[in-house]
């Protein structure tokens, strides 16, 4: 019987092709490159369609990778999930979240369940499948077989499902046009957010927290109450298929760390995390929180006003990470936080589900 050992090493970077802290782990004996099957980094552009800091750094991990597994870029990008995650404005820090996967033969190790991952890959769609429900069921198709990999029979064992999907650009969108196809939207920026949505809606189902047969064209971006409370999706420019990355808890995995998820109602509620943090209930070392963050649709924080998306010089997503950073940063002790914006059909609006990892037996 084969049985997982997951490492997660959070990584400090001086920019976005910054590995030397990367190689640094690999000198020392601590991080084995054939073992890396999933980056999810945090990168200091603005997140919007022409961050190509994101690019940048999945070009680089690619050539990297090469280089450590004698392989092509191209193929390194196929072996392993990479999933970068522009903005880290406010008080967040640029830094990468390396996760590894070896496989161990032989009896399963008695006690609790820990930390497993499993990856999968979408096809490449066509600009006007974006945003619609031939995305929303290749990305269900896509968890369920990253779920199958991570050796996770049932959704409530998932805690926290990435996406990194595509957007349209002007020039996708005029190619769509010419073939007679219509775009979800022609705004490159809004398709960022059908991207998203529809992806998150394809979690949704493939967690069943909403029935398939509730997601048609017509509820992305429009119907809110249907979200999942373990979804992220981030939008980029450097790809045309949705990659998949599924973490959650398995009996017989050998790795020294649990997973656990909350959902934050607003941009301030702290006191979820709290909980999700004293959920554990054993002692261990916070490796990184995984969070969603946005500007509440309505334009209040518990009844207050907000002014995030009435400025037209700095997009409301900017703001969302800046405030929920803040907000987990002083409960995590630390400012690399994996914080993305963009949360639609990502929990409540508003709101965004959070996920810890923990490694368990350091000092809390």
């Amino acid at each position: 019987m084969r049985h997982q050992a997951v490492g997660v090493f959070r990584v400090p970077c001086r920019g976005p092709g910054d590995l030397s802290a990367v190689q640094a782990l690999v000198d020392a004996g601590q991080l084995v490159p054939a073992d890396i099957v999933a980056v999810m980094g945090k990168t200091e552009g603005n997140g919007c369609v022409n961050d190509h800091t994101r690019e940048y750094a999945s070009v680089t991990w690619c050539h990297w990778l090469a280089g450590q597994l004698g392989c092509s870029p191209a193929e390194a990008g196929g072996r392993v999930a990479l999933v970068m995650s522009g903005g880290t404005e406010g008080l967040l820090s640029p830094h990468f979240t390396v996760f590894t996967r070896r496989w161990i033969d032989g009896p399963a190790p008695a006690g609790p369940k820990r930390l497993v991952i499993g990856t999968a890959q979408t096809r490449d769609f066509a600009p006007h499948e974006l945003g619609r429900v031939a995305q929303v069921e290749a990305t269900a198709e896509a968890v369920r077989e990253a779920m199958h990999e991570a050796g996770i029979d049932t959704a409530a064992d998932v805690h926290f499902v990435q996406v990194k999907c595509p957007l349209l650009t002007s020039t996708s969108v005029q190619r769509s046009v010419d073939a007679g196809h219509e775009p979800v939207t022609r705004d490159t920026y809004e398709s960022m957010g059908y991207s998203r949505g529809a992806s998150s809606l394809g979690i949704a189902v493939a967690l069943r927290e909403v029935p398939r047969d509730a997601v048609t064209d017509d509820v992305v971006l429009r119907d809110f109450s249907l979200y999942s409370g373990r979804a992220s999706a981030s939008a980029g420019i450097e790809l045309d298929h949705n990659v998949v990355i599924v973490l959650g808890e398995a009996a017989g995995a050998a790795s020294p760390y649990r997973i656990a998820h909350t959902v934050m109602n607003d941009a301030i509620d702290g006191r979820a995390v709290s909980g999700l943090l004293a959920s554990f209930g054993e002692p261990g070392r916070l490796v990184n929180l995984l969070a969603k963050a946005e500007a509440s649709p309505d334009g209040r924080v518990r009844g207050e006003r907000h002014t995030m998306l009435n400025d037209s010089d700095i997009n409301a997503t900017r703001h969302a990470r800046a405030a929920v950073g803040g907000v987990l940063a002083s409960l995590a002790g630390h400012t690399a936080l994996y914080v993305s914006g963009g949360a639609e059909h990502q929990g409540p609006a508003g709101g965004g589900p959070v996920a810890a990892i923990l490694h368990l037996g350091d000092p809390a």
